[in-house]
């Protein structure tokens, strides 16, 4: 029903992707009027829908208008169009949500950083809002810690307790306003409120007072645990050493650094190298901690001995509010215990983290999903994101689907993201409802809806009781969003994971078959989803561990990945773990293993600092252990040979936190040496470390400086690279795994790989550690549906 003759036309579009709770509908309703359109707009639970009457150049132009002037926090994914009858429409209008439907798939926006605009009302004294710890827009604010359904209403968010007062109703009701249908609008009259309380619970102060009293606690050294957007904060003051190493103390963390919030980005300029990206990324909407090199490496060395700090800006008005009190750094790190989950009710808090915080500066605004700090590094010029929270979750992340010709007749797929012609959604497989349920560590969970991978929030490693409630709680949560109801579920192949022991189970109660899929397997699923590339790829996952499909420990592996599944075309050498998972947390043992391959007996004579870590009675018992290799797991892994050679340079022997080691050796790296050890690459793929462990020992003893080392030790793992790249030669290249969180190592591997004619593809919006491989496994789910 399409005329060119100026005859009225009506056109009803369905718009899926980032569409509500940023000033969509609004925007439709200026951009009609504007036209002289008629018609209406609405949310309903795949995103939003249109009617919109008007003769076809307009409408035309209403079309084109719609992508190019959209709100810039909107992401629209597809659009679909239906010309019919027209309606004879007397005006424009904004009509309410609908939900008639049990398919679910609008996106749920991810909490977004404080607006200007949100900023300039809290530190205006004529403003309603004036120092308003809770002011929000469309453009700003709450979003997914807050909801608990769609389409995103504000009875379907804990603002739903909260009466508007009439002049927040105005505002939320006038299409015009920047705050019309804000789901969380509220002010100092009408919504959540702040109060400061003691370990026990006990109200100090309220509102105003509140806040200003948290602010003198800090300054006296106090630490503070501040219900925050996601969850609670535990808060010290990071020019007060003696807080901070209480807080190390009571929070059991001796090594492991903790992120610094920074009032403003001139203060960060006068602590750290700052780029023009990592900037944008500080002041981004997203807002994460962005892992900055420091000028001084002494600097706050109380929050981190390396050479890298976390940092980020103040996101929600109540940060702002605090800062712009103390205008100086705070520590600014996760609200949990050790090994659990963070915490976000008001009372959890007070028996969780009693022993930990002095004060309690709490509001009355409930948090529905816990969301942790988000954490990005840039790596190649790129944002990669290593903690996928706040501000990225629980954003979609589209699947690569097969090319499909446009449809033919009335319903068709309109515009694409970026021009050129439209795919379209392909059915059957592609649209199966897959759960994905990660791994052990850094785990986030998946939901597959339609063109679209739902990866969760972080939610950590699932070590105690209580992290694996909350991992469970996530999967109910995100499940009842979207009302989700999965036909498949995939899980990693290790059959020990409490994530894999968790599926077998849902498998069974729900009658639903399940795809086990290979951690690495996953792991290259994942970047090539995160870049859109189809197979042929070679994938070159490296991590600290990792279930191999022949029972051992992989993490060095090159995998060569089809269109059905993957072969393992070269791996590094395996060695002997001892102690197993043991030896994650002790270098030295990990080091002395593969001392043992080498020498034999003769290890003993050797003068080490690795043995010297030892007494001689564990010496003894791990002499036994040796002479009876089949006790004795062996694993390929990249990460425990990082461990081994900070052991042998005596960097560490035993670690306090995942990947210390590793991060050590990173730091010292120097970049103008080009010099690399020799390895090996044997006729079946394995890669023989015997020559770089000897040339290391020798370096040793010739008192080479241990930076000059570290650096030949990476050279070496990236010359290595190079080499099976040339002997596989598939032009693709994807890398991926924990070990690619290292800046100098993936930087140089880009560089040689790309040198030598390769493609090189790394991680963006997926974690390259544990955090993305849910992703992978929808990916890999899919593809054994499809065989």
């Amino acid at each position: 029903m399409r005329s060119n003759n100026g005859q009225l036309q009506c056109l009803n579009l369905h718009i899926s992707g980032s569409v509500q709770g940023i000033g969509f509908r609004p925007f439709v309703y200026r951009l009609a009027k504007e036209l002289e359109l008629k018609g209406w707009v609405n949310n309903n639970a795949q995103g939003v829908a249109i009617a919109v009457e008007g003769e076809q150049q307009q409408l035309d132009l209403f079309l084109e208008r719609l992508q190019s002037e959209k709100p810039a926090r909107s992401q629209i994914q597809q659009i679909t169009q239906e010309w019919c009858e027209p309606v004879h429409y007397q005006t424009f209008e904004i009509h309410e949500s609908t939900d008639n439907t049990s398919i679910k798939t609008a996106v749920i926006l991810p909490d977004l950083a404080t607006c200007d605009d949100c900023l300039r009302d809290i530190f205006d004294a004529q403003n309603r809002r004036y120092r308003y710890p809770f002011t929000n827009c469309t453009n700003c604010g709450t979003r997914y810690s807050i909801i608990k359904a769609v389409p995103y209403d504000r009875h379907n968010t804990t603002m739903h307790k909260f009466q508007m007062c009439a002049d927040c109703q105005a505002e939320y009701d006038q299409p015009l306003d920047r705050r019309f249908h804000a789901q969380p609008n509220a002010c100092p009259k009408c919504g959540p409120h702040l109060e400061l309380w003691d370990r026990d619970g006990q109200v100090l102060a309220i509102r105003e007072q509140a806040l200003l009293e948290a602010v003198q606690a800090i300054r006296e050294g106090n630490i503070l645990a501040i219900k925050g957007l996601g969850g609670f904060q535990l808060v010290v003051d990071a020019n007060n050493a003696e807080a901070i190493t209480k807080l190390k103390s009571r929070k059991h963390r001796p090594h492991k650094p903790f992120a610094l919030m920074y009032p403003n980005l001139e203060s960060i300029h006068q602590d750290c190298q700052v780029s023009a990206l990592e900037a944008r990324l500080l002041n981004s909407t997203e807002a994460p901690i962005v892992l900055l090199q420091k000028l001084n490496k002494d600097l706050k060395s109380l929050v981190s001995d390396n050479s890298y700090i976390g940092v980020m800006l103040p996101y929600t008005p109540l940060h702002h509010l605090l800062m712009a009190e103390l205008q100086s750094p705070i520590v600014a790190t996760s609200g949990n215990l050790s090994d659990e989950p963070i915490c976000i009710d008001n009372q959890e808090a007070i028996a969780s983290l009693g022993n930990i915080a002095d004060l309690f500066l709490v509001h009355n605004r409930d948090i529905a999903q816990p969301v942790d700090d988000s954490v990005v590094r840039v790596i190649g010029d790129r944002p990669v994101i290593l903690r996928r929270a706040r501000g990225y979750a629980p954003s979609p992340i589209t699947k690569d689907p097969p090319q499909s010709p446009l449809k033919r007749g009335k319903k068709k797929i309109l515009l694409p993201l970026q021009g050129g012609m439209g795919r379209i959604k392909p059915l059957l497989v592609a649209d199966r409802r897959i759960l994905a349920l990660g791994g052990h560590l850094k785990n986030a969970i998946a939901l597959s809806i339609n063109n679209s991978i739902i990866l969760s929030q972080h939610i950590g490693d699932l070590e105690t009781t209580k992290a694996f409630e909350h991992f469970q709680r996530i999967i109910q949560r995100l499940s009842e969003t979207y009302e989700f109801q999965p036909e498949v579920i995939a899980c990693d192949a290790h059959p020990d994971y409490l994530s894999s022991q968790y599926a077998r189970q849902l498998s069974q109660s729900l009658q639903i078959p399940i795809i086990t899929v290979q951690h690495h397997y996953a792991h290259a699923l994942a970047c090539m989803v995160d870049n859109q590339i189809v197979a042929p790829v070679l994938g070159i996952a490296w991590d600290g561990t990792g279930y191999g499909t022949d029972g051992t420990i992989w993490g060095g592996e090159f995998l060569k990945i089809n269109d059905s599944g993957f072969a393992r075309v070269a791996h590094l050498q395996p060695f002997p773990l001892l102690g197993g998972d043991k030896a994650a947390k002790e270098p030295r043992r990990v080091a002395l293993g593969i001392l043992w391959e080498i020498f034999g007996d003769r290890l003993w004579d050797l003068q080490l600092s690795t043995l010297q870590s030892f007494t001689n009675s564990e010496l003894r018992i791990l002499k036994t252990l040796l002479t009876k290799p089949h006790h004795l797991p062996k694993t390929s892994s990249i990460g425990r040979l990082f461990d081994a050679v900070a052991s042998l340079l005596n960097i560490y022997q035993i670690t306090s936190f995942e990947g210390q080691a590793a991060i050590a050796l990173e730091q010292i790296c120097d970049p103008t040496i080009d010099e690399f050890y020799g390895m090996d690459v044997k006729n079946d793929g394995e890669i023989d470390w015997t020559n770089l462990i000897q040339s290391i020992l020798e370096d040793i003893q010739n008192q080479t400086a241990i930076a000059t080392i570290a650096t030949k030790f990476h050279n070496s793992l990236v010359a290595v690279m190079v080499a099976i790249a040339k002997q596989i030669e598939i032009e693709k290249i994807v890398l991926t795994g924990g070990c690619f969180q290292n800046r100098y190592l993936t930087e140089r591997a880009i560089q040689k790989l790309t040198q030598s004619g390769f493609q090189v593809y790394c991680h963006q919006n997926i974690p390259p550690n544990d955090g993305g491989i849910a992703a992978g496994q929808i990916m890999a789910a899919l593809r054994e549906l499809s065989h």
